[in-house]
């Protein structure tokens, strides 16, 4: 079995720009620069021969080159169990119908996805033995958090296993969006 998902990766002056939050709470499990990504869907766990039709169907997504900005933080997680933080994007249609059309694609392949609603996020960290006020002080400090847009020419199918040092996520297959006008 292969466990796979679906993300943009980011720019690596994105990815160094968001390191520089990575500090300031107890018990946080920072995620490592180079896994640094926004998930557009997780696939789960497939047998290998599936990834040929994976790989064909997403292939077959059709979508224009589009601008994002990162903007805002914040956590999933009740207020006394807080389990990870994160970096929101800034509202964008594109990105909405990049996620859906990718879903479509690959829902027709026959695999059952993950039903949860798409909330586009960048994970900075998974929380362990973290106080609510390390939190709070964190959100606060990095409340007005906006990076700089940058351009979506891409999405790429990712494998993803556990090591003893955490997650360890390898790109399996780029797939190019069209030339178009930035949305």
């Amino acid at each position: 079995m292969i466990r796979l998902f679906v993300a943009l990766p980011l720019p690596t002056h994105q990815c160094q720009r968001l390191r520089t939050l990575c500090s300031g709470v107890r018990g946080a499990h920072w995620t490592e620069e180079a896994n640094l990504h926004i998930t557009l869907q997780f696939v789960g766990e497939v047998r290998e021969p599936e990834v040929a039709d994976i790989t064909a169907a997403l292939s077959s997504v059709e979508a224009d080159k589009f601008d994002l900005t990162l903007s805002g933080v914040g956590h999933f997680g009740s207020h006394k169990n807080i389990r990870s933080l994160w970096v929101g994007i800034q509202t964008s249609r594109a990105l909405y119908s990049l996620q859906k059309k990718i879903e479509s694609a690959l829902t027709r392949t026959g695999i059952v996805l993950d039903t949860r609603k798409f909330s586009p996020h960048i994970t900075l960290a998974r929380l362990k033995h973290s106080t609510p006020l390390d939190v709070r002080d964190w959100l606060e400090v990095n409340s007005y958090f906006r990076g700089p847009s940058f351009n979506v020419d891409s999405f790429t199918l990712f494998n993803t296993y556990r090591a003893r040092t955490g997650a360890i996520y390898s790109p399996l297959e780029n797939f190019s969006l069209r030339h178009g006008a930035t949305v």
